[in-house]
């Protein structure tokens, strides 16, 4: 029998002795630590574990176990099973269509299916509502507010996979570690170049001939995530910026949606800050997390590129 892989993210205060509690957990439940990475910001702790055993485990008696271990550390912590069973997919959306359209309309090609849309404003639930999916609205003011009600949705579906298909609004650290290479964004931007929300009319100010897009993995640094794909089209000095904006969405629509078909089907794995994609569907393993998460160094050493 393979090894099985259990994701393991803790998020809360920081306090002494949180780490130790949770890697002694992992080892006195018979289990590896084979990755590992923390961080602290502004007085929030973040720590990921990928955990492996060699036995057969409980995963329910496990899950019940850790959540005694989070109450007595005053932590929030979630558990990453792998399944061989369709993922589920929640899409953050505000008011462009074209990618919510694109990924709807591809849907059929993925290995998950798209449980919820999750909207900013109300002004693509009719999208959402044409395509039988269903539609939450979350538009508090305090993010904290937010996040709490994404987090709740996405336990209700039991989310796998968060797609941010122009997705205005920024996640703070507390929500993304919870989701370790488990959030995909599309950036109307060749990154690092021009972050932010307004990268169309940057580069048209600054006279680009080159305008392109990127599919990242989000982490708590706004648009610094590992690169998934890139595309790019040519442009004129003359052309005006509608018309880039326009040629841009189709592009961002469609590496979106690759980059989305890539994660589902467990071909992409991140080493150092660096999306690699695998030639095979790995098997009977957890889909690769964060090596660099929470911008420190995996406790597993770099495999190479094979």
């Amino acid at each position: 029998m393979g090894k099985t892989v259990i994701g393991i993210t803790v998020v809360g205060r920081d306090h002494e002795g949180v780490v130790a509690a949770f890697t002694h957990f992992a080892f006195a439940n018979g289990g590896n630590i084979e990755k590992m990475n923390q961080n602290v910001i502004h007085g929030l702790f973040g720590m990921y574990l990928e955990v492996s055993f060699s036995k057969k485990i409980d995963a329910k008696e496990l899950d019940r176990r850790i959540q005694v271990l989070a109450k007595k550390e005053d932590m929030d912590v979630s558990t990453h099973h792998e399944t061989a069973s369709r993922k589920n997919i929640a899409v953050f959306v505000t008011r462009e269509p074209l990618c919510l359209e694109t990924l709807l309309k591809g849907r059929r090609t993925l290995m998950g299916k798209i449980c919820v849309i999750v909207g900013t404003e109300e002004t693509l639930e009719p999208v959402a509502r044409e395509a039988g999916v269903p539609f939450v609205l979350v538009n508090h003011k305090v993010q904290a507010e937010a996040e709490n009600r994404l987090l709740a949705i996405c336990k209700e579906y039991d989310v796998d996979l968060i797609v941010l298909a122009r997705y205005m609004r920024i996640l703070t650290p507390s929500f993304v570690w919870r989701y370790p290479n488990r959030i995909i964004n599309i950036h109307p931007s060749l990154l690092p170049a021009f972050p932010g929300a307004f990268a169309y009319s940057q580069a048209y100010e600054r006279g680009t001939k080159i305008v392109g897009v990127t599919s990242h993995y989000v982490t708590e640094n706004l648009d610094q995530g590992p690169i998934i794909f890139q595309g790019s089209f040519s442009v004129d000095p003359d052309d005006p910026l509608e018309q880039i904006k326009k040629r841009g969405q189709e592009l961002e629509s469609k590496t979106l949606l690759r980059a989305v078909k890539m994660h589902l089907s467990n071909r992409l794995e991140v080493r150092w800050r660096k999306v690699h994609t695998r030639s095979k569907k790995p098997t009977g393993q957890l889909y690769p997390m964060l090596d660099m998460m929470f911008g420190g160094t995996s406790s597993a050493p770099d495999p190479g590129d094979g």
